[in-house]
């Protein structure tokens, strides 16, 4: 089973999403549903919902760049250490941070459903967490296979 911790720093989201934890955590009990998805053990993770100034002083504290950006995230593990942790039944894990601006969302859905451009997001951020990264094509490749299965999962 996994579960989200859902933080909403900039009050705007609500006009997006009314309930945000509920929203994320309904989506992540189709995934473990549909998925076979860490389905042995109970695995957590937090969502801060923030806006551009925010997560900009999070990238220069913590990526060194002086720009803001749509979704930062903080795995607790690396993959190797999680893969071994999650073959363990009944583990406590948690995975990590996921951070998302609300206007670097609202910006990439002006034509788009706003919903469908957050899912992809906090799922491209899920994947971070679980280890992936997207440094050479092959990476990429797999990330967003990955990312397509989940979100076909919550469709």
């Amino acid at each position: 089973m996994i579960r989200a911790d859902v933080i909403t720093s900039n009050r705007s989201w609500i006009k997006f999403i009314k309930v945000p934890k509920l929203y994320i955590n309904k989506k992540l009990k189709k995934i473990g549903i549909r998925t076979n998805l860490l389905k042995k053990n109970n695995c957590k993770f937090t969502i801060l919902l923030s806006g551009s100034s925010e997560i900009k002083k999070l990238n220069i504290r913590f990526r060194k760049k002086n720009k803001t950006t749509d979704i930062l995230s903080f795995p607790s593990y690396e993959k190797k250490f999680l893969n071994k942790l999650l073959k363990k039944k009944n583990n406590q894990v948690y995975l990590g941070d996921i951070i998302i601006n609300l206007s670097k969302i609202k910006q990439q859905s002006k034509n788009k459903n706003f919903s469908f451009n957050f899912d992809k997001i906090w799922i491209h951020g899920l994947v971070h967490l679980l280890g992936h990264r997207h440094k050479s094509n092959l990476d990429f490749s797999i990330m967003k296979k990955i990312e397509n299965k989940l979100l076909q999962s919550i469709e």
